[in-house]
């Protein structure tokens, strides 16, 4: 699932909390697709978020917290506590209803509570310019 031409929205991170943004990227993929590990980590949650089936990788030793890709809807094919290699399996993408134009995968990337750019991972993210500070 890393082709970019499945690419349906992108990660638009609202000015506040509250806000109206996207928390992550869409990916297109038909229901029954496999779900893969986007890094190495262990699961940490497979199960139901406001009646969607949602699978969490925690990726040890990325920081403080540490980084953590939520996938959905996934029906989730492997236990929580498993450690999983990038590209392994860990669901199935299930049918949902009106959050993309078309079936899709919603991932996500957190620090702690703060939501990331999941392309960043890939090296596809989109660049920032920061102010540089007066010497």
């Amino acid at each position: 699932m890393g082709d970019r031409s499945a690419l349906v929205r992108r990660f638009d991170l609202p000015p506040a909390r509250w806000a109206a943004g996207h928390r992550g990227v869409d990916l297109a993929a038909a229901p029954g697709t496999a779900v893969r590990a986007a890094a190495p980590g262990v699961v940490t949650f497979s199960g139901q978020v406001a009646g969607r089936p949602v699978v969490v990788i925690t990726h040890t030793g990325s920081g403080t917290p540490p980084l953590r890709t939520t996938y959905l809807p996934v029906a989730g094919a492997v236990p929580v506590g498993t450690a999983v290699s990038a590209g392994d399996r860990i669901g199935e993408l299930t049918a949902d209803s009106g959050h993309c134009p078309v079936d899709c995968l919603h991932w996500g990337l957190l620090r702690g509570a703060r939501y990331l750019d999941p392309l960043a991972l890939l090296g596809t993210g989109r660049a920032r310019l920061l102010p540089l500070d007066s010497p």
